[in-house]
């Protein structure tokens, strides 16, 4: 496979080939700035080539096959990546510029997604409805046909087991189109998907760019539904393209979640989950608790304790293992920074930062965590994703003005509540705007099973979980007169 994905191949219809104008993209490591692989800079006609390799799949069978057998694929896969998992979080990490930690937990999650998928297939069903006497009424679910994913760079491994793994599981063939920026595992997977038995053609992946590539898959007349992560912005290119067929869409895009923390919460309890949230993969995560909302009576005191864990954090290349790992390019490092330039321009207090790793690597998008207080609501810093490891703290008095700032963005994806009140707990959770709310806890979008999509400018629609699988099928409904 490292030859495959070294001389830029893309796989169509069961087959590595090289793409229709022999095009090629560099991989750069995040850590060091090297070129370490090339990738397959597809275009138009080879998204053509594997939606037409995917319609022959789903029509030659795949799309009625027997949701058991289906499963059994699905789990097969899922132990493939387990075998294989030390050479994938390695390219994980790699590609990335994830600690190794992140990069493993990553390939487990990818596992389990398949395994969870291949056990809820043949589980999947419709309704008998009450209707009328002389009437039987039924629902079933039917697979979309063929399916566009485009996936991005953050989570390459775990966005191909819950888009892929969801798609596949409801019957559809797939065609996937990586971020440019990392592709290496979607194509490690791809071939244990043949591996594994799935007929050719029900798993495609076209590297390239989202201008060239990604275009032509969301407008690809071809294409019955798709499935998009990312940006607001692409996102709603996606969903123009889709439109014009009138393709259905799932959308995940983005997050500025909250985290609201009480005067009564157990800090022992919430600290290291406030810290875990906004440095995981540098923060660039779509669900990172990138807004503290703290009580003011503890908020000194949390502040100090936050402020020691921040300065003892230490950046570094991913292969050392480090808290936190280098940004994906110069451009989002870049654009971190002059995030960081207007608090500093803003007079915002930066209570504490941490240390970068001695002798880094000259190439390397570095940023160090970075905590900054009393950021005024209509601040960027509050608006905006930032999508690096900068938490941002605004303090409120009651509950009343904690949901309001909690609501005060146009995101509405995940949301954390600290408090021992058990009344709170409910009323808060039930009033923030977001597709998930953890209490106590912030599992940062964790949790195959858990239904998982946001509101508002973070999107629509649900993956995960057997919503995953909704989002996945049409529902037909079937009226049987038989009096």
């Amino acid at each position: 496979m490292d030859s495959v994905t070294a001389t830029g191949q893309l796989m169509i219809g069961g087959e590595w080939r090289r793409p229709t104008d022999g095009g090629t993209l560099d991989v750069v490591d995040p850590s060091t700035g090297e070129v370490f692989a090339v990738i397959g800079r597809g275009d138009a006609a080879d998204i053509d080539a594997a939606v037409v390799a995917a319609r022959n799949a789903f029509d030659g069978g795949w799309g009625e096959g027997d949701p058991v057998e289906r499963g059994r694929l699905l789990s097969r896969l899922g132990r493939l990546i387990e075998r294989d998992a030390e050479r994938l979080y390695q390219l994980e990490a790699r590609d990335t510029g994830k600690p190794l930690a992140q990069a493993r937990a990553d390939i487990a999650a990818c596992a389990r997604y398949f395994e969870f998928y291949g056990g809820a297939i043949d589980k999947h069903h419709g309704e008998t409805l009450p209707y009328k006497p002389g009437f039987t009424v039924l629902t079933v679910r039917e697979p979309y046909g063929v399916t566009g994913h485009i996936i991005p760079w953050n989570y390459p491994a775990q966005v191909f087991g819950r888009t892929i793994g969801g798609g596949l599981a409801a019957g559809n063939a797939c065609v996937l189109k990586p971020a440019e920026d990392a592709c290496q595992v979607p194509l490690a997977l791809a071939d244990l998907a043949l591996e594994a038995g799935f007929l050719p053609g029900v798993v495609n992946v076209v590297t390239g760019l989202g201008s060239e590539a990604g275009a032509a898959l969301a407008s690809h007349p071809g294409i019955d539904h798709i499935s998009f992560t990312g940006s607001p912005a692409t996102g709603a290119s996606v969903q123009a393209a889709a439109a014009r067929h009138n393709h259905p869409v799932t959308m995940e895009l983005g997050g500025k979640s909250p985290q609201i923390v009480f005067d009564d919460a157990d800090l022992d309890a919430a600290i290291p989950f406030l810290v875990a949230a906004i440095v995981q993969n540098a923060g660039q995560t779509c669900s990172a608790g990138s807004r503290m909302l703290v009580q003011s009576g503890i908020a000194d005191r949390l502040l100090d304790t936050l402020a020691e864990r921040f300065r003892a954090l230490i950046t570094g290349p991913s292969a050392s293992d480090p808290d936190c790992g280098p940004l994906i390019n110069a451009k989002q490092k870049q654009r971190v920074d002059g995030f960081l330039d207007r608090a500093r321009e803003d007079g915002l207090p930066i209570l504490a930062q941490g240390r970068l790793a001695d002798a880094l690597p000259d190439g390397g998008h570095y940023v160090p965590p970075t905590l900054i207080d009393q950021v005024p609501v209509e601040h960027p810093l509050a608006q905006e994703e930032v999508f690096g490891p900068v938490l941002s703290v605004l303090r409120f008095d009651d509950e009343a003005e904690a949901i309001r700032l909690a609501n005060a963005t146009p995101f509405g994806l995940v949301a954390g509540v600290w408090t021992q009140d058990g009344a709170r707990q409910l009323r808060v959770a039930r009033r923030v705007r977001a597709g998930q709310v953890f209490v106590n806890n912030y599992g940062a979008g964790g949790g195959v099973e858990l239904p998982f999509g946001g509101v508002g400018k973070s999107g629509f629609g649900r993956e995960k979980g057997f919503e995953a699988l909704n989002h996945f099928s049409t529902l037909k409904t079937i009226a049987i007169k038989h009096d």
